[in-house]
């Protein structure tokens, strides 16, 4: 549920989630998460069933503006835990859409990623909520795991 800060009250105008294509911060009702819903600046899906990349840039507006939980799975190509994971990881996408939004980040090609936010091993995931780290979890997980560790940053259906 979006909460106005200063209260714990359900927001009125939306949750705030920036585009991972353009940066643009949009504003989306809270009852239209599950169905869709575009950036009204490029017209990306705001809510992708499938996890995106992006890189350093937007993942630190997403994760200091956005409403939404936002969880990262820093992964590499060369990693055979990290390719294990990727399916799980969309599959968690898929079952937690409207609830948070997951995204990957290649820490081969943006290592500055990993030196931001300390990445000692990979995959790593991290839970971003209320503009800050709130969890983070290293190692291969399947689907159940991952929805379970995300569930205590995302709200409810």
């Amino acid at each position: 549920m979006d909460t106005d800060k200063r209260s714990a009250k359900p927001a009125s105008n939306g949750s705030k989630l920036t585009c991972f294509d353009c940066g643009q911060v949009n504003r989306v009702p809270v009852a239209r998460l599950a169905e869709g819903p575009k950036c009204g600046t490029c017209g990306a899906a705001l809510m992708p069933a499938k996890p995106v990349e992006i890189d350093l840039a937007i993942l630190q507006k997403a994760a200091r503006n956005d409403d939404l939980p936002l969880v990262v799975d820093f992964w590499a190509p060369w990693c055979g835990p990290c390719r294990t994971m990727a399916p799980e990881f969309s599959r968690a996408a898929a079952g937690l859409r409207g609830r948070a939004r997951l995204v990957k980040i290649d820490t081969e090609a943006h290592p500055r990623a990993s030196a931001s936010y300390g990445i000692r091993g990979i995959p790593t995931m991290i839970a971003f909520a209320g503009g800050r780290e709130r969890k983070r979890q290293a190692g291969a997980q399947k689907a159940p795991a991952i929805m379970s560790w995300i569930g205590s940053v995302a709200p409810k259906p």
